[in-house]
């Protein structure tokens, strides 16, 4: 099969997910890095990844998650491009007068655009499409939301507001604090975070930003109207660079509660943070790769970004009965759990099931059985340690 046909298949199985639902469309890029096997590989196709000088390409996928629990539901659309290797910087290209189309920073609005077909055919109700501050443009807010269809991101710029003097940032500072909440922060040994709860107080505004003036194009307004959240850390550890986002939405937030809700969307990108650890790191190692061709590599990491979606969904719901399986495993894949159930249940309470059947806590139960007994079942668990392995040696 090609990426596109694979590309296809992907989201015509996300596309199952969504009837009625109000999703998450989160969208970031991350770097497949070949460097160390570039003696071997065929160098046709091959690009430049961050730095310029690895070779490599990128990968841009649009994560569905369910809005009210966080859940992921699938992969709406996947991007996958390569740099040349003696492609002109930013500086030599002109970079911000180019159009956006022209831009490497258009993969934002495809996203959009290309996970539209998938959402609509699955019944969507609602969309809101995150991303993080590279997301931050003014073409995305004037050319994505629509009536069902918002955006919401983390501020890159302080930006210029439409008639006022004011910025932004300087909107934000002078709005009352509308009430403070708790968060439990992560430790983070590469920045020297350490784990904490913090205090966040919270404030926002309505606001209009203005078409800066690198944005010449007569179709886009002069102005958009967004609403501004900002959470920022009170009185943080010493030493400790505070948290501070700030996040603009086509969402209306008029009080507290929709304030808070809209971080908490927020807070979900990380689930992408997670898709990919899996993908390159915990899970899959996918840059291990031996494969030779370019091709066939961008083939496997369409599947291996499946598979660790599925490894994701286990990991995030595995302690929620409410989940059904089939959010994760097809009717085939169900029916052969069904099947082997019986026979991975221990004799004593303690090696039952707890879980309700057909339940995705229950279904996660019984590859962690089968794991520990040998018995293990054609399933998620079997995908991701030996699906890259099998590829690998048709290819």
């Amino acid at each position: 099969m090609s990426v596109s046909e694979l590309v296809r298949s992907v989201s015509e199985a996300c596309q199952q997910q969504v009837e009625g639902l109000h999703v998450l469309a989160i969208s970031d890029s991350s770097e497949i890095n070949l460097q160390a096997h570039v003696g071997r590989l065929n160098p046709n196709g091959l690009g430049v990844v961050g730095n310029n000088q690895d070779k490599g390409f990128f990968i841009h996928p649009t994560l569905v998650v369910n809005a009210e629990t966080g859940l992921p539901l699938g992969l709406s659309t996947i991007q996958l491009w390569h740099r040349e290797v003696a492609h002109l910087d930013k500086h030599q290209r002109r970079y911000p007068n180019l159009p956006i189309e022209q831009k490497e920073s258009y993969k934002w609005l495809l996203s959009a655009e290309r996970s539209e077909p998938c959402l609509q055919a699955g019944g969507v109700r609602q969309v809101t499409h995150v991303g993080d501050r590279e997301s931050d443009l003014y073409e995305e807010w004037a050319r994505v939301p629509s009536v069902h269809r918002h955006v919401l991101v983390r501020v890159c710029r302080d930006r210029r507001l439409w008639g006022t003097q004011q910025s932004l940032y300087e909107r934000l500072s002078e709005q009352p604090c509308a009430g403070t909440y708790s968060v439990q922060v992560l430790a983070d040994p590469r920045s020297g975070r350490t784990a904490r709860e913090a205090w966040l107080a919270v404030r926002m505004t309505p606001v209009q930003i203005q078409r800066p003036k690198k944005v010449s194009a007569k179709e886009y307004p002069d102005q958009v109207p967004l609403s501004a959240v900002e959470a920022k850390e009170i009185n943080p550890p010493q030493g400790q660079e505070p948290i501070h986002w700030r996040l603009l939405t086509t969402h209306a937030v008029t009080s507290l509660e929709q304030a808070l809700q809209v971080i908490e969307w927020y807070r979900w990108r990380w689930r992408i943070e997670q898709l990919f650890a899996i993908l390159k790191q915990t899970g899959l190692d996918l840059e291990s790769t031996q494969l030779e061709s370019v091709d066939a590599i961008e083939r496997l990491t369409i599947l291996a970004l499946s598979v660790a979606l599925r490894i994701l969904q286990l990991l995030v719901s595995r302690d929620d009965p409410t989940v059904p399986a089939q959010v994760a495993f097809s009717p085939q894949e169900q029916q052969c759990l069904m099947h082997l159930a019986p026979s991975l249940q221990g004799r004593t309470q303690k090696q039952q099931n707890p879980h309700p059947s057909a339940s995705l806590p229950w279904a996660t139960w019984l590859i962690a059985s089968g794991m520990e007994t040998g018995t293990i079942p054609t399933c998620v668990y079997t995908v991701a340690h030996k699906g890259r392995r099998d590829f690998e040696q048709y290819y």
